[in-house]
């Protein structure tokens, strides 16, 4: 439950992203304010659901070790060669085929005519109906909420959805100020992982009904936080100015 509020090495492109557009003096302090954000909400939500859903004694943790050796070249070479055939077969797979799916979608209107305004395709025209949901996060626009779906299949699918979407002559921000995009990436950070860590949630609580409440949970913890550092952020804006 508490896991994915930490933030995962998926989420940096989309970090790099938007703290390069909007943050360019303070990129590494936004960065870091991420990551310790997920952390703070990882700590509160654990002591909330200790106090609530998980009272009692705890159950004894155990956990079994490696055996720790000085890693050969060999040892280390393999790891590298896992870890990068991993994020190549995610990237040319799920990531590739969603690219394709969002340019489609994005490219045609319900009568699968090809539209010069993106405004007018089937991507808009559905990513139009979930917007009005962050509204109050803000970030009510289709093009952000169509992202965050995408973002679904795997983290790093929201960059490239925002490049798909933007186009040319387009720049990140129109959609953005500097508050609302810190709100998306607070967003980003809590809400749930990709489908293969629900699987791996699924796995873990041996239930998909439970893994299913997890998710929602998740995202509602994500969308209170974004929630009250947008709102307390635009209080005291009008305040200052």
């Amino acid at each position: 439950v508490l896991v994915p509020f930490m933030s995962c090495s998926a989420k940096l492109p989309i970090y790099a992203f938007f703290t390069a557009a909007f943050f360019v003096r303070y990129q590494a302090l936004a960065m870091i304010s991420l990551y310790l954000l997920g952390m703070v909400v990882a700590i509160l939500v654990g002591l909330l659901l200790k106090k609530t859903l998980f009272r009692g004694k705890p159950v004894p943790f155990v956990m079994e070790l490696p055996a720790y050796r000085f890693p050969s070249l060999k040892t280390s070479l393999l790891h590298m060669w896992e870890k990068a055939k991993d994020f190549l077969t995610r990237a040319f797979t799920i990531i590739f085929i969603a690219t394709i799916i969002i340019w489609f979608l994005q490219s045609f209107d319900f009568r699968f005519h090809l539209v010069e305004d993106s405004g007018q395709s089937i991507l808009a025209a559905l990513g139009s109906m979930i917007a009005p949901i962050f509204v109050p996060l803000g970030f009510g626009n289709w093009e952000s909420a169509t992202a965050l779906v995408t973002g679904l299949t795997a983290k790093e699918a929201v960059v490239s959805t925002f490049e798909v979407l933007m186009g040319p002559g387009k720049e990140l921000t129109g959609l953005f100020t500097p508050l609302s995009a810190f709100s998306f990436l607070v967003f980003t950070l809590l809400y749930m992982p990709c489908v293969a860590a629900f699987a791996a949630v699924r796995r873990e609580m041996f239930s998909l009904g439970k893994a299913a409440l997890t998710m929602l949970f998740q995202t509602a913890v994500a969308y209170l936080v974004a929630l009250v550092i947008y709102q307390a952020g635009s209080l005291l804006i009008r305040m200052v100015g």
